[in-house]
C-alpha cells in the first residue's frame, strides 16, 4: 500500500497522547502538534449495500427457496418487489462481491461501510454478510462498520418482522415471517415462520459483527468509544476491550431529548420533565488502524421513544420511532454526547496531525445540490424524502465542532456539498452512493497530504454473475402474464430487463421501471405526471415555445397535435372570446419553427430530441436525482446538450396558472401549465446535474474548496 508501518512500541507515545485527551476531563491541555504523514492509505467507502443472502437458509422444512442448477436454493425477493423499491434485494449480492474484488485488486485494504449493510438485520442476512467479510478479512482486508436505520430497524429485537414477497418456484409470492408475527401465532398455513427473519437489535448485531470495527482489534493502534475513559492516559488493547463492553456504551434516551447529565438543561429549556426514558446502546467508535489515520464511525441512529413505549417493557420494538427521517437533526437534541465527542476527536486529530475521516449513515447537509426547497415547492408533499434533509442549523452545529470531512449514505445518492461559516469552519459532506441502485459505485478516499483529500468514485458497470438469477424471474413473469387477477396484472413488469447485458444496464433499466411503477404516482402531481409520461423531448421543446389561446378544455376538438388533456383539471367557465380549437395547429407550427431555431443554434437537430421519449425523460430525471454526475456520464454529451437547450428554452416569466378549488382550471391555455411547472422541473434538473463535483475530485481544506480532478466531467452548466 506504500505506507511503512511503525512498530507498536514506536507508536506508544502517540497512543498515550490520544488517550490523555479522551474525554472532557482528560484533555484540558492539548497534546503537542505532531508531524502528519505525507499521505495515508486509501479507504473504500461502500454505503447502503443492503446485503441480502440470496443463497441463505431459512432453516424451514416448509420453504427452502428455489432449486438452482448450481445445486443451491435461492431465497430471493420477486422482481416486482425490486422494481418498486429504492433498493435492489438480490443482484446487489453480486455487486458487493464485485466491489470488494475491485477494491482488493486496487490494493485497498481498508473498507468502511456507512450503514444499511444489511437488508433489515435479519440473521439470515447478517450472518451471510459476516461470512463474506471474514472471507475477505482473511485476505488482508479490514472492515469498519457504522449502523444504519436498517441495521437495526429498532434498537431492540423485533420478533414480529417479515417479508411478503419471496419468490417461489411457480413465480408467486411467499410470505416469510418471524415466529412472533401474529400470522405465525395463529398458524396461518400461507405463511412460513422462521427465526431467520426476525430483525435484530444492537446487542445481537454487535455480537455478530464485532470484528468489523465495533470492537477493538489487537492490530489497532488506538480505539475508543464516546464513553471511554482510559486510566492515567494509558491505552492498551486489554483496557479497550473492557471499555467496549455494552454496559459501558449506553446513554439515556428520552422522548424529549438525551437524558443523563444533559437532562437538567434540557428540561429547563423545555420547561417540562423528560418522559419515556430508557438506556440505549451507542455503537460509535474511533479507531486508528494504521499510523496517522483516524476513522470515526458515528452511530447517528436516533430511535425516539413513542406513545407505545412501555417502561415495564422498555425493549419492546414497537416503543420506538424509526431512525430513517431523524438523522442528524435529532442527534443534536437526543444524542448530545456525540456532538461533544466529535468536537473532542476533531481537536485531538488536529493537534496530533491525524488524518480524520468521519462517517455515519446520514448526510450532514443538503444532499440534493441545494435544490430541496425547490423540490418541495414543485412536487407532492413528502416527495423524494425531503424530510431527511438536515436543517441549516444542524449543518452549522456540526461544522462548529471542527469536523472537516464526513462520508454519508442513506439516500442512495451520489453527491458532494460543503459548508463554510464566518468563524472559518469548513465541512465537506461526501455522499457515498449505494451498491444496490442505479449509479452503483463506491468512494475511494485518500489523504494526499494533511490539507488535501482525493476522492474517486468507482462505478460498478460490470459485475460478474449479475444475471445469475434471471432464469428464476422468468417464472414470475410468466405467472403474472398468465394471471387475470387484478393484483397480478398491476404487478406486470417489462421483460426486457432480463435481456440487459451488464449490471450498469440492468440498474439503469431498473430505475426506469421504478420511475414508471412508483415515482410518477408517488411524487408527481397529476397534470405534471401526464406531461412527463406523454411528451417526448421534441414536444417539450415545442411546448416551451408555444403561445396559444386554445385551452385544455378544447384539446378534444384538436386531436393529434399535443398529447395532453384536461383530465387533471377542474371544469371552468368558457370565455365568450374563446378562439376555435383549429387555431392550435397554426400556433403549434409557429412554435415548432422557434424550437427548431433553438436546436440549430446549439448545433443540434430538433427531430433528434424525439429520441428522448417520455419514459427516457422521467427516467433520466430520477436517475440524476440519485446518481448526480454519474447519470450525466451515462446520458452522454449529446443528450446533456439537448437537456441544456430545454433548460434555457422557457419564458423568463411564465403565465400564472388559473385554479379552481386548488386544481388547475381547464380554461388554462394549452401551454400555461407545462411552461409554469416544467420551467421549475428543468431548473431542478439543472441544479442536480450542475452540483459540486461528485466523480473524481479533490478537497482543499486550506483553500476551502472542492474541485474537479478531471476536465471531462459532464455538467448542465
Amino acid at each position: 500500500m506504500g505506507i511503512k508501518m511503525r512498530s507498536r512500541s514506536a507508536h506508544a507515545g502517540a497512543a498515550m497522547l490520544a488517550a490523555l485527551s479522551l474525554s472532557s476531563c482528560h484533555h484540558d491541555v492539548p497534546p503537542p502538534e505532531q508531524e502528519a504523514p505525507a499521505g495515508s492509505p486509501s479507504v473504500a467507502f461502500m454505503s447502503d449495500v443492503h446485503f441480502a443472502n440470496v443463497y441463505g437458509d431459512f432453516k424451514s422444512a416448509r420453504f427452502a427457496g428455489i432449486p438452482t442448477q448450481k445445486g443451491r436454493n435461492a431465497t430471493i425477493r420477486t422482481m416486482y418487489a425490486q422494481l418498486t423499491s429504492t433498493r435492489l434485494f438480490n443482484e446487489n449480492y453480486f455487486a458487493f462481491r464485485a466491489a470488494l474484488d475491485d477494491a482488493y485488486a486496487k490494493g485497498v485494504r481498508l473498507v468502511a461501510l456507512p450503514g444499511d449493510y444489511s437488508d433489515d438485520a435479519q440473521p439470515i442476512n447478517v450472518n451471510g454478510l459476516a461470512d463474506i467479510l471474514h472471507e475477505y478479512q482473511a485476505k488482508g482486508m479490514r472492515f469498519f462498520l457504522a449502523p444504519g436505520n436498517h441495521d437495526p430497524n429498532e434498537p431492540h429485537d423485533d420478533e414480529e418482522a417479515g417479508k411478503n414477497d419471496f419468490l417461489t418456484q411457480e413465480g408467486k409470492e411467499q410470505k416469510v415471517y418471524a415466529p412472533g408475527n401474529a400470522a405465525c401465532i395463529a398458524n396461518d398455513p400461507s405463511v412460513v415462520c422462521t427465526q431467520e427473519l426476525m430483525e435484530q437489535g444492537y446487542e445481537k448485531l454487535l455480537a455478530t459483527l464485532g470484528d468489523f470495527g465495533f470492537m477493538p482489534n489487537k492490530a489497532d493502534l488506538y480505539w475508543e468509544t464516546p464513553f471511554s475513559q482510559y486510566k492515567d492516559g494509558g491505552y492498551s488493547h486489554e483496557e479497550a476491550v473492557l471499555q467496549a463492553e455494552l454496559k459501558n456504551r449506553q446513554f439515556e434516551m428520552c422522548a424529549e431529548g438525551e437524558g443523563g447529565s444533559y437532562k437538567a438543561a434540557g428540561e429547563a429549556a423545555l420547561g417540562k420533565a423528560y418522559t419515556r426514558c430508557s438506556n440505549i446502546i451507542d455503537s460509535s467508535y474511533l479507531v486508528e488502524p494504521v499510523p496517522g489515520l483516524w476513522l470515526l464511525s458515528i452511530d447517528a441512529n436516533v430511535f425516539i421513544p413513542n406513545g407505545k413505549f412501555d417502561p415495564a417493557n422498555p425493549k419492546a420494538s414497537k416503543g420506538f420511532d424509526g431512525a430513517g427521517n431523524a438523522g442528524w437533526n435529532k442527534v443534536l437534541t437526543h444524542k448530545k454526547h456525540l456532538m461533544d465527542w466529535i468536537k473532542s476527536v476533531a481537536e485531538r486529530a488536529r493537534a496530533q496531525g491525524k488524518h480524520l475521516m468521519a462517517f455515519s449513515h446520514y448526510p450532514t447537509m443538503d444532499f440534493y445540490a441545494n435544490q430541496t426547497d425547490a423540490m418541495k415547492a414543485v412536487f407532492k408533499p413528502g416527495a423524494f424524502q425531503t424530510a431527511r434533509v438536515p436543517e441549516a442549523a444542524t449543518t452549522a452545529a456540526l461544522a462548529s465542532t471542527g469536523l472537516r470531512l464526513h462520508i454519508g449514505g442513506h439516500m442512495h445518492f451520489n453527491g458532494t456539498n460543503d459548508y463554510q461559516d464566518a468563524a472559518g469552519h469548513f465541512l465537506v459532506n461526501v455522499q457515498s452512493p449505494s451498491l444496490a441502485v442505479y449509479g452503483a459505485a463506491y468512494k475511494l478516499v485518500t489523504y494526499t497530504d494533511k490539507e488535501t483529500v482525493d476522492v474517486r468514485t468507482i462505478g460498478l458497470d460490470s459485475v460478474a454473475r449479475h444475471d445469475e438469477l434471471f432464469p428464476l424471474y422468468q417464472a414470475e413473469y410468466d405467472y403474472l402474464r398468465g394471471s387475470t387477477a387484478s393484483g397480478d396484472v398491476a404487478k406486470r413488469w417489462n421483460r426486457a430487463i432480463l435481456d440487459t447485458r451488464s449490471y450498469g444496464e440492468f440498474t439503469r433499466y431498473y430505475f426506469g421501471e421504478l420511475s414508471r411503477l412508483r415515482f410518477m404516482d408517488e411524487y408527481w402531481p397529476c397534470e405534471m405526471k401526464e406531461a412527463a409520461t406523454s411528451l417526448d423531448a421534441k414536444q417539450m421543446l415545442i411546448l416551451s415555445q408555444l403561445r396559444t389561446q386554445v385551452t385544455l378544455a378544447q384539446l378534444e376538438e384538436a386531436p393529434g397535435i399535443v398529447p395532453l388533456s384536461a383530465a387533471c383539471a377542474a371544469k371552468g367557465t368558457t370565455s365568450a372570446a374563446a378562439v376555435p380549437a383549429s387555431q392550435l395547429s397554426a400556433d403549434w407550427a409557429e412554435a415548432t419553427t422557434k424550437a427548431d431555431k433553438l436546436a440549430s443554434a446549439a448545433g443540434l437537430k430538433l427531430d433528434d430530441f424525439a429520441k428522448i421519449s417520455a419514459y427516457e425523460f422521467h427516467g433520466d430525471f430520477h436517475r440524476t436525482v440519485y446518481a448526480g454526475e454519474l447519470a450525466l456520464r451515462d446520458m452522454g454529451a449529446e443528450r446533456v446538450s439537448q437537456y441544456k437547450v430545454l433548460m434555457g428554452a422557457f419564458p423568463a416569466s411564465p403565465e400564472e396558472i388559473l385554479e379552481i378549488g386548488g386544481k388547475p382550471s381547464d380554461q388554462n391555455a394549452v401551454h400555461v401549465l407545462f411552461q409554469r411547472q416544467f420551467k421549475q422541473v428543468f431548473a431542478i434538473f439543472k441544479g442536480l446535474g450542475s452540483a459540486k463535483p461528485s466523480g473524481h475530485f479533490t478537497i482543499d481544506f486550506k483553500g476551502q474548496k472542492v474541485s474537479n480532478a478531471e476536465d471531462s466531467a459532464l455538467s448542465f452548466n
